[in-house]
């Protein structure tokens, strides 16, 4: 009988509280519970407020928890050998802005053991994989916020870890560098290594992710596959123009898009759809196309949390 491969990061019952000013107590993470396998890309999403940045400072070793255990290579997270082995970009990642990038990045080197000989050359080659050719003599306190989360995936990536935790991982980047780090990304799944990172642009999430781990609360919600997400949920896309005044489209209906007089609904079946053509028609607009379709992860993922996407 093969035994089976250890999980690359196991979470069981994780719990951490914050008391507010007037003493209350917060269950920022709630008995949460997950698991991650080796060369799985994993989406954890969520509305603001859900506790992931929570669960990826105790992923880390930066938080203690209250209760529960959080493995990641089977060691205790935040030891000193499980560090070793990952690549990790918080939320918000700071750089002292009198540095260039490329200095920036030989501390990184130092720091990741990489020897002397080889750190310029690593450094040359991290800067263009992530878009930074050519800008690494400046300063990072000339460099915009995309920038600077490039080099924040430069120096996640260095040292070619086993593991890359990202916080956000694409937030202030432009659609080219988007594109750049989804191919950084999807390098390091080719390699069998993993990456677990939270992010609010769901388009890629579906484009990069496995599977997803749906946050809420600090509770998981839900864990599926993107693939059986995206081939098994339907919806039923109503098209239409000229809706006059504050338009409510009503329950079970997402607005995909409402500009210059052209809106898109995504409604959740075909009853929810025929009443949206009726509310359309009352409110003088016309319908011009009804048809059934895929959903996207963003349907998806309003249509569970509703309300509370942020």
């Amino acid at each position: 009988m093969i035994e089976e491969e250890a999980p690359i990061i196991e979470v069981q019952d994780l719990d951490v509280a914050f008391k507010t000013p007037s003493r209350h107590l917060v269950h920022a993470v709630d008995g949460l519970s997950l698991s991650v396998r080796q060369g799985e890309v994993v989406g954890f999403i969520g509305p603001n407020g859900a506790g992931k940045t929570t669960t990826i400072k105790v992923l880390m070793g930066f938080l203690k928890p209250d209760g529960g255990d959080v493995r990641l290579f089977g060691e205790a997270a935040g030891s000193v050998s499980a560090r070793r082995r990952i690549g990790y970009l918080p939320e918000v990642a700071l750089y002292y802005p009198f540095l260039s990038a490329r200095e920036a990045l030989r501390l990184y080197a130092k720091l990741a053991g990489i020897p002397r000989p080889a750190r310029e050359q690593a450094i040359s080659a991290l800067l263009e994989r992530v878009g930074l050719t050519g800008r690494d003599t400046e300063r990072l306190g000339g460099f915009s916020k995309g920038m600077l989360q490039r080099l924040g995936i430069a120096q996640a990536i260095m040292g070619e870890p086993d593991l890359l935790i990202l916080d956000e991982i694409t937030s202030g980047l432009d659609p080219v560098a988007r594109h750049d780090v989804r191919r950084v990304l999807m390098e390091f799944k080719a390699k069998g290594k993993t990456v677990f990172f939270s992010s609010h642009e769901l388009t890629e999430v579906a484009l990069l992710c496995d599977r997803i781990i749906l946050l809420d609360e600090g509770r998981v919600i839900e864990e599926k596959g993107v693939e059986s997400i995206l081939a098994s949920a339907q919806c039923v896309v109503v098209r239409a123009r000229r809706i006059e005044g504050a338009f409510d489209p009503g329950d079970g209906v997402v607005t995909r898009m409402a500009a210059d007089g052209m809106y898109v609904f995504s409604a959740q079946d075909w009853q929810t759809a025929k009443a949206l053509e009726a509310r359309i028609e009352a409110a003088g607009g016309e319908v011009f196309e009804t048809a059934e379709e895929p959903v996207s992860l963003e349907d998806y993922f309003v249509r569970r949390l509703g309300h509370k996407v942020t």
